[in-house]
């Protein structure tokens, strides 16, 4: 089953995804439109089963400053996250981004 792609355009949205990591893991990817790295990584995120909430950096600059601000990680882009009680049990940036470790946290 293909995932489930969630804009993740607003930082209300954040602060609710980061609220219901307190029930269940969940997925942030932040993607950029222009980097080649961001479109393969997102192309393999299409054999996760499940939601990914995903922010375009580049029209969701407030909403990525905010994941930085709030997680207490460095921005990058593309840049992963699974979180768990609001705060990242698994984060990776680049080619490191691996959705078959994603998959694990996720379940």
């Amino acid at each position: 089953m293909p995932p489930t792609y969630i804009n993740l355009d607003t930082i209300e949205k954040l602060d609710a995804l980061i609220a219901a990591s307190n029930d269940r893991p969940v997925f942030i990817f932040k993607h950029s439109d222009t980097c080649g790295i961001s479109a393969h990584i997102l192309e393999q995120l299409n054999d996760i089963d499940g939601d990914i909430n995903i922010l375009v950096v580049q029209y969701d600059r407030d909403v990525s400053n905010a994941v930085a601000e709030r997680l207490g990680v460095r921005h990058a882009s593309p840049q992963a996250f699974v979180l768990k009680d609001g705060k990242p049990i698994y984060h990776a940036t680049h080619y490191g981004i691996d959705p078959d470790e994603i998959a694990k946290y996720l379940k």
